[in-house]
């Protein structure tokens, strides 16, 4: 039996049922950037708030969309966000905390 090929697009990849879920990938996509930017910054432990509060945000994003999430790819990526958020998060608390050490 002929099947039609179509193009997969980034998002699709997401999509594993076939339907679209805005919602869901725009936490998918907010959850990576924090965990992204939170695990790169605790590099330099002068940015610490800029770390700890990405992966204070990004925890709490990531837990929201895997609580929304509709496929298990969405919830693969989001459990990813989750783990780079939680690293960079503690990593940014051991360097001076949320508030600048006070």
């Amino acid at each position: 039996m002929a099947q039609t090929v179509r193009p997969q697009r980034v998002l699709s990849l997401l999509n594993t049922d076939g339907k679209a879920h805005p919602r869901e990938n725009s936490f998918v996509a907010v959850s990576a950037v924090l965990g992204v930017v939170s695990v790169i910054t605790s590099i330099f432990a002068s940015l610490h708030l800029l770390t700890s509060w990405t992966g204070l945000v990004g925890i709490l994003t990531a837990a929201y969309g895997q609580f929304i999430s509709a496929t298990t790819s969405e919830r693969f990526v989001l459990i990813l966000a989750l783990g780079a958020s939680g690293i960079g998060f503690f990593i940014g608390v051991a360097h001076g905390g949320l508030w600048g050490g006070l």
